[in-house]
């Protein structure tokens, strides 16, 4: 006797479905609260602040270079005069065209970071409509009670799809990231905007399939293959073994992965035609980054991934078991297999970084939602408690150390941040002081909501998860904001090296150029995006810029290759001064 099964039976779920909740947990998040926790979350950390080191402030100075040079900067970008062929052209194209825009009224530097706002559009709104479409399926509804009284599945999507957004802003490494010109804002969006396509799909293949191929090559053109190859790992699988994607398949074929590469081959191959030097200096930077995972590696991925995916990774596995016996279902299998590829990519990376992880944020944050319903209520409200108790005492840090920054009061607190920060004066910011306190008067309200209230949505873990990563985050970028940039930035030094080359030009006459020695990149890129300075290789620069430690240079100096040179100036970061000489980051200007 033979067993035949159905074409559909490893389709059916194996176990019930696990999600219960009344149509009152599913109660609807006001649009303006969503839409200001997002606002206020992007726009945070973009206006007042300097370009810290090193990645930001090396993103801005390609995008510098590409809105003020010609076109090759802009096909092969490059940072003061230095080709940093690495990643991709995307973010610097966005960050050129908005300096042409905007810089007049805005300033080069704000200008540099209007494409996050664009970045996070994209990858929020990407994340809350692929999870919508997948969770108002019959298959993701949750078991309906005796006597009714179960959410629609309109509702029921929307409440996850808020939910996973939530999440995504609580998600605690996309923070900094979100708020870096850098390229890993653009690719964060497209491997979300790869998410949402695939939800698309399941309804409407041809549009969802057109969406994916935009995905691929915007993935590519910001950050190379370490951006798209996580998206095309976990389209094998999707493609073999989802049934609900199997009709849009020859979409997938004949759309996405054309359209992917076209857009992908129509900045290469002009790129590799007018500058194969960078090209192949970009080709080293992927042998670089892909190969198997070192032990140094391996043992930063288990350190630095749990606190980059706080506090969506618990969720999302708990989601996983909680829905094991539903994989077969779109709604589980989509974001499982994004999140699958990204893990099944790291040991072939040799030391991931945070734009490894980044392609873990949006499967995680959905699959995350997921988990909320199946929950009890003793364990939500346990949740609620956590993030009330924990971002209420991140929030009195701050202040106890701005207070202590002002008025030396705890002292222990005082010299601890003093001694961090050697030589800096602190002053009495009244824009800074009025909105955090507008932000810690928004947390107070919101907790004193949740105890008098005792809201049943089920969202209300996530928004005050949310709520607390964004206040934390504003009070910092407010109260603690001078000292941050005056140990982040290089405006300070950059200054008075331009003063001194200004001294000299004004005793010499303008020297025919200026070469540097060990001068790294992203010291490179602050002294040309604050005060323009550009540095040369040339051997026959009456004046060279060197940089080392302290101990290093000052023997160059006395005894060494710079023995006779006449030093014209020296300097370093005045937060450094705190550091050993052999250990402090140093500069010497001289004339040979």
């Amino acid at each position: 006797m033979s067993t035949s099964f159905a074409p559909d039976a490893f389709d059916r779920p194996s176990l019930p479905n696990p999600a219960r909740l009344t149509t009152t947990a599913a109660t609807k998040l006001p649009r303006w609260a969503l839409l200001g926790l997002c606002l206020a979350y992007i726009v945070t950390g973009l206006v007042l602040r300097e370009p810290w080191k090193t990645e930001d402030v090396i993103g801005l100075a390609q995008m510098w270079s590409a809105a003020n040079g010609g076109w090759l900067q802009w096909l092969t970008p490059e940072a003061a005069g230095i080709a940093v062929a690495q990643e991709g052209p995307l973010a610097t194209w966005a960050g050129a065209i908005c300096m042409w825009l905007f810089a007049g009224p805005f300033g080069h530097v704000f200008a540099s970071r209007i494409p996050n706002l664009i970045w996070f559009g994209i990858a929020s709104a990407s994340l809350w409509y692929g999870t919508y479409l997948l969770d108002r399926r019959a298959e993701a509804q949750p078991l309906a009670l005796p006597f009714g009284g179960q959410p629609d599945a309109r509702d029921y999507g929307r409440m996850l799809a808020d939910a996973a957004l939530l999440l995504l802003m609580a998600t605690l490494g996309v923070l900094w990231r979100s708020h870096e010109t850098s390229a890993e804002p653009a690719a964060l969006a497209f491997q979300a905007l790869a998410f949402y396509s695939l939800a698309r799909m399941l309804d409407h293949p041809r549009s969802g399939a057109a969406t994916l191929g935009l995905a691929l090559g915007g993935a590519f053109l910001a950050r190379g293959l370490p951006a798209v190859l996580p998206l095309l790992v976990a389209l094998a699988p999707l493609a073999a073994w989802s049934r609900p994607l199997r009709p849009a398949l020859r979409w997938m074929l004949l759309v996405s992965l054309p359209l992917g590469a076209a857009l992908g081959l129509a900045w290469w191959l002009p790129a590799t035609l007018r500058n194969p030097y960078w090209m192949n200096g970009w080709w080293n930077w992927h042998g670089s980054v892909l190969g198997w995972i070192t032990p140094y590696g391996l043992s930063a991925a288990l350190r630095n991934m749990p606190w980059f995916l706080w506090p969506t990774w618990p969720l999302a596995l708990l989601a996983l078991w909680r829905w094991r016996g539903h994989l077969a279902s779109p709604h589980v299998h989509v974001p499982l297999a994004l999140l699958a590829a990204a893990l099944a990519m790291l040991p072939f990376t040799r030391q991931p970084v945070d734009a490894e992880y980044l392609a873990m944020v949006a499967p995680a944050a959905a699959l995350g939602a997921l988990a909320l319903p199946t929950l009890r209520r003793g364990l939500i409200n346990t949740l609620d408690w956590f993030a009330v108790m924990a971002f209420s005492a991140a929030a009195a840090v701050v202040w106890m150390g701005w207070v202590a920054m002002m008025t030396g009061v705890p002292p222990k607190i005082a010299h601890n941040i003093a001694r961090q920060t050697p030589g800096f004066v602190v002053e009495f910011a009244p824009l800074a002081v009025t909105l955090a306190v507008l932000a810690t008067g928004g947390w107070v309200a919101a907790v004193v909501w949740r105890l008098r209230s005792r809201p049943t949505a089920l969202w209300r873990g996530s928004i005050l998860s949310a709520a607390g990563v964004i206040v934390t985050w504003l009070l910092m970028m407010t109260l603690w904001l001078p000292s941050i940039n005056y140990n982040k930035s290089y405006r300070d030094v950059s200054g008075r090296l331009a003063a001194a080359l200004a001294q000299d030009r004004a005793r010499h006459g303008a020297p025919r150029c200026v070469r540097s020695s060990g001068l790294g990149l992203a010291q490179r890129a602050s002294f040309f995006v604050f005060d323009g300075l550009r540095f040369e290789f040339a051997t026959n620069c009456p004046l060279v810029l060197l940089q080392g430690n302290a101990s290093d240079l000052r023997n160059q100096a006395s005894s060494g290759e710079y023995a006779h040179a006449q030093v014209l100036w020296e300097g370093s970061r005045a937060s450094e001064t705190r550091l050993p000489p052999e250990r402090r980051e140093y500069f010497m200007l001289v004339r040979p």
